[in-house]
């Protein structure tokens, strides 16, 4: 239905009394089929501000009927906190038995504290999405909405919490719209602490954390390795490996990732056993398998094809397939190799994500960051080289070398 006297007018072309007895007919035809009904008051922020007489002769004209529930959209997106209080609160006045919804916007980055403020203003129902997709720049978050409706009015829901990354990542990767890295609760980097006195804190009874826990989520939290890490940061990242250092190797390898971070490399925790090997010189890092050549074609009109050699403790194998590219040829042959040949499972790749610096030279490095699953274990390896292919070979041999160990 038309929430505002403008949508009436203007794209139903009908007078409120003519929409009234539109209205009226449907509801009627839904009871006679059994069919119970909910209004969908399109254009009510707008009709509250514009038209309120006409916003208050539709609720009037069909408050009595067996519409279920009235939901009351902010369709373009337009109020403000403090609107969404008085709108509502207007609408409880008026009908204090009625079940009203409140459908949020985002388009002035608003939406979540427009929920919040019809949630004070005692809304009964929201209308969420997962990660704000919608219309335009969304609407209201689920996750955010779930969070802050628990920690801030010890609201309860039946929304189990563990879940909802989880179901962020599936709808993610199903609408190809990605993710933003700060978005609260499911990007990237909420939950990864960037500076080394924050990773000190969280030694020291946990002075940086606060209710949103990584764990409430399904998730971890992680300490980021680059130019601002200290010994801290490392620390825990060596932690999860189950590495030790003692203090002087310690300051070379953080004098080390602060180098590859003012290079704006990405450095990963799995990077770490490599770094420490370049770093101090020793055995740390026993690559069982090493690539000792391979050969890879792209030719038009023919599926690439990848031949390559690889030794595995000791054992050299040899392999060759076609594939929809280079690299998938390439690891098409890698899997040939450890399923039928050697009879071993062979990771999931789930993500590839190829970045390079800025300035858009044809001679730029090509940093290549795959993120792997392997039985339980999620994690990501990197590549750095002029040729793209030749980056993304680099991380799978450092992902394989990983694999080794479990």
């Amino acid at each position: 239905c038309k929430g505002s006297l403008k949508h009436c007018t203007y794209q139903l072309k009908k007078t409120p009394e003519e929409h009234i007895e539109d209205i009226l007919a449907v509801v009627d035809y839904a009871n006679e089929l059994d069919i119970e009904v909910n209004v969908y008051l399109e254009d009510w922020s707008n009709g509250m501000k514009d038209s309120p007489e006409y916003v208050f002769r539709i609720v009037d004209a069909l408050k009595q009927t067996s519409i279920k529930r009235f939901m009351l959209p902010d369709t373009l997106g337009v109020l403000n906190p403090l609107q969404v209080i008085e709108f509502m609160r207007k609408m409880k006045k008026r009908y204090p038995d009625t079940h009203f919804d409140f459908h949020a916007h985002n388009d002035y980055d608003l939406a979540v504290s427009n929920v919040l403020a019809a949630v004070l203003s005692g809304v009964k129902g929201l209308h969420t999405t997962i990660n704000g997709l919608g219309e335009r720049a969304g609407n209201a978050p689920l996750a955010s909405v779930q969070a802050i409706l628990k920690d801030h009015f010890n609201a309860i829901t039946n929304i189990d919490e563990s879940r909802l990354n989880d179901v962020s990542r599936v709808v993610g990767s199903y609408s190809g719209i990605v993710i933003p890295a700060n978005k609260p609760i499911v990007g990237e980097n909420v939950f990864t602490q960037v500076a080394g006195v924050h990773a000190d804190g969280d030694n020291k009874s946990n002075l940086y954390c606060n209710d949103l826990l990584p764990e409430r989520f399904g998730r971890i939290r992680e300490y980021a390795l680059g130019k601002t890490s200290g010994k801290a940061n490392i620390r825990k990242n060596l932690e999860s490996l189950g590495l030790e250092l003692d203090e002087e190797s310690m300051r070379k390898v953080t004098e080390r990732i602060i180098e590859l971070g003012d290079k704006k490399e990405l450095v990963t925790q799995e990077d770490l056993p490599y770094i420490i090997s370049d770093v101090l010189k020793h055995d740390g890092m026993n690559n069982k398998v090493k690539l000792k050549s391979y050969f890879v074609t792209l030719a038009s009109g023919l599926k690439p094809m990848a031949t390559l050699s690889v030794e595995i403790d000791g054992q050299v194998y040899e392999e060759s397939s076609s594939g929809d590219g280079q690299y998938d040829a390439f690891v098409r042959a890698l899997r040939k190799i450890y399923k039928v040949t050697l009879g071993r499972k062979f990771p999931m790749l789930i993500n590839y994500a190829v970045s390079i610096p800025p300035g858009g030279r044809t001679d730029a490095f090509v940093q290549t960051v795959i993120t792997w699953s392997f039985g339980e274990k999620v994690f990501r390896t990197r590549g750095l080289d002029a040729d793209q292919t030749e980056a993304a070979i680099k991380a799978t041999i450092k992902m394989l070398n990983i694999i080794e160990e479990y």
